[in-house]
């Protein structure tokens, strides 16, 4: 048997030193400006007002996890986007990722400080916890900052939005409700890909504003619309399918299974309803990012949490569902089918 070593330890112990840097840059707009060619550390540091052994520590150590491309050694070396930076975190870029990127680190990454206290107490470490309102009150109640929100996770979404677009047989049905649209790009996307269907993106009313624009501004609005309502609240529209994005992980137990109860009962005999989530493996050994998506949970929510697709299966059998699949989508993400 081998002697343990404690590299991975202190590999994973030193990670959120890592994961600051990628976020500081992307912060800065480092991989943007870089887009337009390589630049050398002084070329940087006059550019950002950076220190010199810091910037040369920092920007080195994104070398050497990938993050960045440098060409030569020492004085001179030009710093450059990775053929992964350039495409993701350019924010000129239709891939851009690094919306939700530039939110974690402006408010996310601070709340982790007190992950064993929101272990202890199971409430929410975001702005909310010293506040009256919930978290999403106070973003819906600010149009400039529910706008950047929605763009942030229009980044980390798209590419499972389109892979899903592909990959499941819409051409047999004729419509589709999108719950918890934010700015409709579900709709949009499945829309694009298939003119024949036709969409609704159902959300609060300060939220469809914005989906109405985008709407418009995409050449959409024939197929998809903009309808205002609160899904707790309110009857959800018809549609031979029923989708959510990143919508189910928001809340706790008892929310999650009302609403897989009213999407049964809306749709018709034959419905389709569809979860897009980073679903937890069920042994949950593997799928980090679902894991730290459910912690992200409890951080910015409290009671909410990430789930595995036996846990969903399980609620859409309690409620009636009979039949269930799940389709790969980007990385970590899925889509979880449940048939009526």
């Amino acid at each position: 048997m081998a002697t343990p070593k404690p590299d991975h330890i202190m590999r994973i112990a030193s990670g959120y030193a890592i994961s600051r840097a990628l976020l500081s840059a992307v912060g800065m707009g480092i991989y943007t400006r870089l887009a337009d060619g390589p630049m050398t550390l002084d070329e940087i540091m006059a550019e950002y007002g950076l220190l010199r052994r810091p910037a040369m520590d920092f920007f080195d150590l994104l070398v050497s996890v990938d993050l960045m491309g440098r060409d030569g050694d020492g004085e001179g070396a030009r710093y450059h986007n990775t053929d992964a930076t350039a495409v993701f975190l350019d924010r000129n870029k239709p891939g851009y990722i690094g919306g939700v990127l530039e939110l974690w680190d402006q408010r996310n990454y601070r709340f982790w400080e007190n992950l064993t206290e929101a272990m202890q107490t199971g409430k929410a470490q975001s702005e909310t916890k010293q506040a009256d309102a919930s978290f999403f009150e106070a973003l819906y109640s600010d149009p400039v900052r529910l706008e950047a929100f929605m763009d942030a996770m229009n980044g980390a979404s798209l590419r499972n939005f389109q892979t899903l677009a592909k990959a499941f047989p819409f051409e047999r049905y004729q419509t589709l409700t999108d719950i918890g649209g934010a700015d409709a790009l579900l709709s949009r996307s499945v829309a694009a890909a298939h003119p024949h269907l036709r969409c609704k993106s159902f959300d609060l009313p300060p939220v469809t504003e914005i989906a109405a624009r985008k709407i418009s501004a995409t050449g959409l609005a024939e197929q998809v619309e903009a309808v205002a309502g609160d899904f707790f609240a309110d009857p959800l529209p018809e549609a031979d399918i029923i989708t959510m994005g990143m919508i189910l992980h928001d809340w706790n137990l008892e929310r999650k299974k009302l609403l897989v109860k009213k999407v049964y009962d809306t749709l018709p005999k034959d419905g389709v309803f569809i979860v897009i989530e980073a679903l937890i493996d069920g042994r949950r050994r593997s799928n980090t990012f679902g894991l730290f998506m459910s912690l992200n949970m409890l951080m910015e929510l409290g009671d909410a949490f990430d789930f595995t697709g036996e846990e969903f299966f399980g609620w859409c059998r309690e409620a009636g569902f009979s039949n269930f699949e799940t389709i790969p989508l980007d990385g970590p993400s899925s889509a979880a089918i449940a048939y009526k």
